[in-house]
Formats: structure tokens, sequence, C-alpha cells
């Protein structure tokens, strides 16, 4: 059928002179665009919304005494941190409501490259979730590590004509932008006509308003309500972040009034596979506000309409004739309980079951990525003096660290692990070139007492990450991870007592959720009678390798002091 005639199916339907493809009777509609809940049905004409109103028709879905709600939105995420392939992904989040996720995939992409990015534009292809994309500013994010990939401009340039690469994707190199980096003003120059995400934690004063100037408008990063009110005074839509490690949102909802509230999404940046299975998706971000005193219509509206027009979307996120059909039938409002999920007109998910039962392993796509110059337990040696060292210290549910200076434990002439001081050697191997190169330090916070942990998803470079109470089970843990080409281990007297390979890119499992958060959990508990403070200690393991956090993160090259932005040495009076 001709787009014109398809029009003038619409518009008669619209107005009662032709009959509906589908009607939702009877609901209680969300209207995020007035603020106000409806009873009215809903007609929809080719994946079409062709009114809101009373309408009849003889395919029908009863939706009495349910609400009618937009599909929810998640403007920032990495799909690499769910550990899941895309398809898997979408099978995880539709049940939850989410019907669009807004994705950066600069965790594959500083593995792969130009062929990460492919592999998930193939992967994410024709999903009952519409995944869009925005492409990754820095791979690498910095030069302070090292990556398995490296993208200019002109790379990225190529993807700009793709339908769902909607512009550039979080500009976290924000000294690179303040000091006028070529690299970074050319990517900001070639996608001007289209969004740039920023990434800016604690940026403020001049320094935020050059960053802002530059293009750049919206940020995830924000930890408090001052320094949100700031950045939403000078023009940036502030994303408000609960995910598995960083948890932002209890302490930003004051900020949101009925006055500003346009200019603010609910996401989940990180989060994880055993997160996902038992709390939801956008659903408990929802749920979480509400309870917090949002009014259900404003939360829902910062996972819909809010996170849509930012993305200058002007088809999808409200219930509303001309909108794409993407539906929610919600058995309830204030907690959300997701009964049926209608895409583009068309049920995909019902009374908990699917409605194709697409079996997502037709998808799955190996991408191994392990090239590690063979080495001894000597590497991890750190010759000792009687001089204080700098060490990494954790900060609680944050993915923020404090730099400390301490007093080394020598032992045989070498710094070692202090298990009653819980200071703990950290290290990252390269693992993309061969280089050797393996950087040294020291953290305090994880509180292992026995064994080691060691993970090939370490943000954002994704070397080989690991923390242990000795060299022995510091090794042991890195040659897991390499012998599973890839993937999470806990370690303990050298034997492996719980691990999770991740064989895509040595990021994502190729099995289904249940399975890979059954791994996860597993994990956590091996780090748990290891020892382990932290709830998510792989989590807190993963954003210790980077360098665009402050205060003092740990790469393949060295320590890095995020402030002053560049290397510095381990030992305090150097």
């Amino acid at each position: 059928m001709k787009r014109i005639d398809r029009l003038k199916n619409l518009i008669r339907v619209a107005r009662g002179l032709l009959e509906p493809d589908l009607v939702v009777k009877g609901g209680r509609v969300v209207n995020v665009l007035s603020g106000e809940i409806i009873r009215a049905d809903v007609a929809v004409y080719d994946s079409i919304i062709a009114g809101v109103g009373r309408y009849d028709g003889p395919a029908t879905i009863d939706a009495e005494g349910d609400y009618i709600a937009p599909g929810f939105m998640d403007a920032h995420m990495h799909p690499e941190s769910t550990l899941l392939s895309p398809a898997e992904l979408a099978r995880a989040v539709l049940p939850r409501g989410t019907t669009a996720i807004f994705a950066d995939p600069h965790e594959i992409a500083n593995v792969l490259g130009i062929d990460g990015i492919r592999y998930m534009l193939a992967a994410s292809e024709g999903l009952p979730v519409d995944i869009y994309f925005l492409l990754p500013s820095c791979v690498p994010a910095t030069h302070l590590e090292t990556s398995g990939a490296s993208l200019a401009a002109a790379d990225l340039k190529i993807f700009r004509r793709e339908k769902r690469v909607l512009g550039l994707a979080e500009m976290m190199n924000y000294p690179g932008v303040l000091g006028g980096g070529d690299s970074e003003l050319e990517k900001l120059i070639a996608f001007r006509r289209s969004i740039r995400d920023g990434h800016a934690p604690l940026l403020s004063g001049r320094d935020l308003n050059a960053y802002i100037a530059a293009g750049i408008r919206s940020d995830h990063e924000c930890t408090g309500r001052a320094e949100a009110e700031e950045k939403l005074r000078l023009g940036m839509h502030i994303m408000i972040r609960e995910g598995t490690q960083a948890k932002n949102l209890k302490d930003l909802l004051p900020l949101v009034s009925f006055r500003n509230s346009r200019h603010c999404s609910l996401v989940t940046d990180d989060l994880h596979p055993h997160d996902l299975l038992r709390k939801g998706h956008l659903d408990h971000l929802v749920n979480l506000a509400t309870a917090e005193g949002v009014e259900p219509v404003e939360a829902i509206r910062m996972v819909t309409c809010n996170t849509a027009r930012y993305f200058a979307l002007r088809d999808v996120g409200a219930v509303a004739p001309g909108y794409r059909a993407d539906l929610l039938i919600l058995s309830s409002l204030s907690p959300v309980r997701v009964r049926s999920v209608i895409k583009a007109g068309r049920t995909v998910f019902d009374e908990g079951s699917f409605a194709d039962g697409e079996d997502a392993a037709a998808r799955r796509s190996l991408m191994t990525v392990m090239n590690v110059r063979p080495f001894g337990r000597e590497a991890f040696a750190v010759p000792g003096r009687a001089e204080k060292i700098r060490v990494i210290g954790l900060i609680p549910d944050q993915i923020l660290t404090e730099q400390l200076i301490l007093e080394p434990t020598v032992w045989d002439g070498e710094i070692v692990s202090d298990i009653g001081r819980d200071i703990l050697k950290l290290a990252v191997v390269e693992r993309h070139r061969a280089t050797g190169r393996i950087g040294l330090g020291f953290v305090r916070g994880f509180g292992l007492k026995d064994g080691a942990l060691a993970s090939s998803v370490a943000h954002d470079s994704h070397n080989i990450i690991a923390v242990g109470c000795s060299d022995e089970d510091l090794f042991a843990a890195v040659n897991a991870v390499e012998a599973m080409n890839g993937g999470l281990a806990a370690v303990r007297n050298g034997d492996v007592v719980a691990g999770l390979p991740l064989p895509i890119a040595g990021l994502m499992s190729d099995r289904p959720l249940a399975e890979v958060a059954r791994g996860w959990e597993e994990l956590r508990r091996a780090a748990g009678d290891l020892g382990s403070v932290p709830a998510e200690p792989f989590m807190v393991l993963s954003f210790l390798a980077l360098p665009v956090i402050p205060e003092l993160k740990l790469t393949d090259q060295g320590l890095v002091d995020v402030n002053l932005f560049r290397h510095i040495p381990l030992f305090a009076a150097d």
C-alpha cells in the first residue's frame, strides 16, 4: 500500500469511518503529555495510534481496570554491562515494560573498534525492543591506558547514515574538551547536527560553561543535588542514574519539580544481570521514584516523553494520535506491574509469555579477544622501599574513589597485601595487543581475607583487572580469565571456586539471563566467602581501571590521578 493511502486510512480510522486494526478497550490512559489519567479506548492502525477516545473494532484487548502507558525508554545504558547479548537483553527488559534503549557501545568498541559497533547494530536489528545507538566518543577513553582500538572522527562518520544511530555518546574526556584537543573537538563538530551526550562528574563553574558551550547537552554523572542544579540551569538534560554500582536516584530526586521535570530522565547506565533478574529495569526505577514521593505520572514521564523529546524522536513516548503504538498494559501503577506489552501495534508479551517464542540463540555470535603476552607470578612483584605509597580508597556505593597515602607492608623486600589493614594488591594486565604491560597498585576497602578476583570487564579499555591477597592467587585468577577467553573468576589457593565465561569480546555471555544471573550470584557468594566487603565486588573492580572518574585509578600503564589527568608514581615521595 502506498504511503498516501496508509495516511488516508489512518485519518479514516481516527474519524471512526474505518475499523482499526486493534482497539485497547476500557483502560485508564496514562497521559504523560497532560499529566492526567483518563478512561479511554486506544485505536491502532498500521502500527500507529489513530485515536484515543471511544472506538470499536473486530480485534480488541480488554484493559478494563488496567492502565495504558507508553513503552519505557532507557536514555543511557551500556548493554554490555548486563553481560547479555542484545537479543537476550531485549528478552530480559521487555517483560519489564522497556520498549527502547539508547545505548553507548563504547565497551565493545574499546575492544573491537568498528567491528564491535557493527556487531551491536547487526545483533540488535529487528528485536522487539528498539536499541538506538550513540557512537562512542572516547575510544580509547584516554591516552592513559591501552585499548583494543582507536576511533577517530572519520571512523565514526561512516555510521552517521545508520537509521538507529542518533549522535555522539558521552564525551568522557572532558579535560580534552576543555584543553581544546583536536580529537575531541573534531568529533563534536562531526556530530554538531545530532545529539551529543556528556559525562562530566563534579565539573563546575567556568569549566562547566565551556564544556556545555561545546555543544554537549546531557549528564548522567551527577551525584549531588547542587551539582545537578547547576548543570540543569546551564541547559543540560539531567539523567538520574540508578544502576548496580552508582545509585544517585534518592539524592537527585529532590531536584525534580513540575517546573523542570521535563528536563530529567531516569537511566540505568550500568546494570548487572542479577539486578535485572531480581529487581527489574526501568519499572524498578519508576517504583523507587514513586516510593520517594514522585507522582506516578511524573515518574513515567521521566522514562517516556522526556527521553523521546531529548533525542528528538517525535513519534514515541506518549499515548496520543500519530504516535507509534508502543504500549504497556499495567495491572498496577504504583508499583508498576506489566501485564502486556504491545510493540508497533502487535502484542509481543502477555501474561508472562512472549507472543512469538523467538529463540535468541539464533542471534548468538562469539567474538573472542584475548591476546596476553605470557608472564609469570613474578610479574606481580612490587619492590619495597621505606616510603609511603598511594592507595586507591573505595567509597561505598560510588564509582568515585579517594587517594590515600599509607605506609606499605614489606615482606622479603617486596610490598605485599596487608589483609589486617585491608590493603590489597591490584593489577591490570593488558589483553589486546600482547604488550606485556601490567599496572600494579593497591586498594583499600575490598576486605578480602583470602584468594583473588579477576575480570576482563574493566572500564573502559577492558584489560584484565584483578585484586587479591597474594601474588599466587592474583596470577591464578588472571590465568583463569584468559583461559575462559574472557570472563570473571574467583580463586582461592590457586583453584577457581567460581567463574563466568564471557566469550563475546570478553564482555558478554551467549547464555540466557537466568543462567548468567545464576553465575553472577555464584561469583558474589564466592567473593563473600573470601571476605569481600562490597556487595557488588566485580562491579566495583570493573571501575577501578576507569581513569575519567576521580580520584585515583589504575590502568595497564600505571596509577592515574584523574584530577591531574596524568600518571603518578606509586610512591608518594616521587
